[in-house]
């Protein structure tokens, strides 16, 4: 949401009021709400105290993550990047309420992908015409110009990942390189605790994996927009992907998508060895992402908001 809001700020084509909804204000250009820390609860709920009253005058809100504060006058926007609270597995069903109870008020969701919309629409059972779709802002990155490392980006399926771990390792030292994952603290506790030579980083360090990658393989269960994989098309990095429905959508033609698990070796050699292949992929892959580049976001939202506050007043 920094990203969105920065590109945002650059269009020049709208005033903007930054504000956080679970935590304290950061920084100089960042709005305090009020008792904030009394609301948010609730807010988690689509319940409680409005938010109209807490923020200068505007004409439409946007957020983002947990909280979805009500409001009484003014349009409400809501993201909806993470489906995992949606699914059978981690059904949540407060938050599959919580967004019914927002819907139910006037509020519009925002799904990362068509695919995402779909499963947003069955879950929640809300009308069509409340659910659009919005790729978010991915951050712009330095192009890796000589990277070395197997990257890997881990997220949801972290015994997979322990099930490929060794054949990866073994890939990579017979390459003269080594296999570097980006996961949660947990899933790095696991990985650890398993004795793989798998360097373990933390997604702050994302940034820093993808200046020493040379393949970035991005294992998902496919509930969450792939931030990264697309970060890695515009650093200039081959990037690896399963193939489930979103990334179909949105990295095919410019990722290799495996439809099996048992292809990511296979598919891992071909992407490592073959420099015809890499040239292609990372055309390919540099021209997809500039469809994610936060000022193409920050385009996008912006004629989302003017559609909003038009049918909102009409």
């Amino acid at each position: 949401m920094t990203d969105l809001a920065d590109a945002l700020d650059r269009t020049g084509q709208c005033e903007l009021v930054r504000f956080r909804t679970q935590s304290a204000s950061t920084s100089s250009n960042e709005t305090r709400l009020a008792r904030r820390g009394l609301w948010a609860p609730l807010w988690r709920r689509s319940l409680g105290r409005s938010i109209d009253g807490l923020l200068p005058r505007v004409d439409v809100i946007h957020v983002a993550g947990l909280a979805t504060p009500p409001t009484k006058t003014i349009p409400l926007i809501i993201s909806v990047d993470d489906l995992r609270p949606l699914r059978e597995e981690t059904r949540t069903h407060q938050r599959i309420n919580q967004l019914r109870r927002a819907v139910a008020h006037g509020a519009f969701l925002v799904a990362s992908s068509r695919s995402a919309s779909h499963e947003v629409l069955d879950v929640l059972g809300v009308q069509r015409s409340r659910v659009v779709v919005v790729p978010p802002a991915v951050p712009i990155v330095e192009v890796t110009v000589s990277g070395e490392d197997l990257v890997v980006n881990v997220t949801g399926l972290a015994d997979l990942f322990l099930a490929l771990a060794p054949e990866l390792v073994r890939f990579a030292q017979a390459h003269g390189s080594r296999v570097v994952a980006l996961t949660s603290a947990e899933v790095g506790q696991r990985i650890r605790a398993g004795g793989s030579q798998v360097t373990v980083l933390p997604r702050r360090d994302a940034r820093t994996a993808l200046a020493n990658a040379r393949v970035v393989m991005h294992i998902s269960d496919g509930a969450r927009f792939p931030s990264f994989a697309i970060a890695a098309l515009a650093a200039g990095v081959p990037t690896i992907a399963r193939a489930t429905e979103i990334n179909r959508e949105l990295l095919d033609g410019a990722a290799a998508l495996v439809g099996s698990d048992d292809e990511a070796v296979t598919t891992l050699d071909q992407v490592w060895s073959s420099e015809s292949r890499r040239a292609i992929m990372v055309a390919a892959g540099r021209s997809r992402s500039i469809d994610f580049a936060p000022d193409t976001a920050a385009r996008a939202y912006v004629a989302l908001y003017r559609d909003v506050v038009r049918g909102w007043s009409s």
